[in-house]
């Protein structure tokens, strides 16, 4: 693997003809067969455009799944999507989320052939994104387990199935997305890593946990306006991850009040830098994705880092996220010629 390998937080904007743009949790435009067919282009669609821009560690760009947790679910049993109950979603926002009315359960493999699909479509190492436990929880009403441990427990094993399979299909790293990681600290001590690792238990493939501040969606926004001058909550994960099994963590950097030094805390892991904004659609320019590179590198070394973006991308324009995918690559291939690394053809 070259040095400073580039990689996305997840996922990309959606074809129009796909589902509306610049929407998250967009409705699906076709159906049937022609549905089936639509996302795999889409994720040729994905691929190409990582590729040209220079992405060394590419995704599926999340075409298939309209929601990063929910569509998950949707395979799961135990789980009552028509009749729904409103929950505090991460303490920010109000949404009507299905039930958990019995004990959940993975009947058939999930993303297991769109894992499959998105490795034979590429000749570069792929990275295949999971919901993780703690996340899973805190997107649904529970009236079954009536604990979140419990709950959460259920779901990480329901996982580590999913996440062997895809392992076998191909894929170069596995990432859970654990967004609730930056709310429930109390939680993520007592029972949330120990979940999280229970969902990557056995993986030989790289192990990666991605932990934000969440799409640049006005919930989120206003959210980070009441954090004040510096974002902290890395703090009170970043020690615990550092001594867990996880291999990676990737982390909101870019346009952000985290001070970069949190990231010294995570000494020994592969530190995935967030160096694009994802709340905003201005497009970075490759020195300004390098000057956050130069700096993570003052607390993590070079060999360990990886330029990514903040979160996932799918609310943007596409036009924007091609220009970031651009900017994210040709940043890293400054800071690159810099350390004296000779391009490889």
């Amino acid at each position: 693997m070259k040095l400073l390998a580039t990689t996305i937080a997840g996922s990309l904007p959606k074809p129009a003809w796909l589902a509306e743009p610049n929407q998250l949790w967009a409705p699906w435009k076709l159906d049937g067969d022609g549905l089936a067919q639509g996302k795999r282009d889409a994720v040729r669609l994905a691929l190409f455009d990582q590729e040209h821009a220079g992405i060394d560690i590419v995704t599926d760009g999340e075409q298939t799944r309209r929601h990063f947790v929910t569509t998950f679910i949707e395979g799961l049993d135990g789980v009552d999507f028509a009749n729904k109950k409103t929950v505090r979603i991460r303490n920010r926002y109000d949404a009507d989320v299905p039930m958990v009315v019995g004990p959940v359960a993975r009947r058939h493999p999930i993303y297991v052939d769109d894992a499959r699909f998105v490795a034979s479509e590429t000749s570069r190492p792929v990275k295949y994104t999971l919901p993780g436990p703690m996340t899973m929880v805190d997107t649904l009403y529970d009236g079954h387990y009536r604990s979140r441990e419990k709950l959460a427990f259920a779901f990480a094993e329901i996982l580590n199935e999913e996440a062997r399979a895809i392992e076998e299909a191909g894929v170069a790293v596995v990432q859970f997305d654990e967004p609730a990681f930056n709310v429930y600290f109390d939680e993520v001590r007592d029972w949330g890593m120990a979940a999280l690792e229970r969902a990557a238990a056995g993986l030989r493939c790289k192990k990666a946990v991605h932990i934000c501040y969440g799409y640049g969606i006005k919930a989120n926004i206003e959210w980070k306006k009441t954090l004040g001058g510096q974002w902290r909550q890395y703090e009170e994960t970043f020690p615990l991850l550092a001594a867990s099994t996880i291999d990676q963590v990737s982390l909101e950097c870019a346009n952000s009040h985290v001070p970069i030094d949190l990231m010294a805390l995570l000494a020994g892991k592969d530190v995935l830098v967030g160096a694009i904004d994802v709340a905003n659609e201005l497009v970075e320019t490759p020195e300004e994705v390098a000057q956050t590179i130069r700096a993570a590198m003052a607390f993590v070394p070079a060999p360990r880092l990886f330029p990514c973006t903040n979160c996932g991308m799918v609310p943007l324009a596409r036009e924007v996220a091609r220009g970031k995918l651009q900017a994210l690559a040709e940043g890293a291939a400054i800071v690159r010629r810099e350390l004296g690394e000779v391009p490889t053809v």
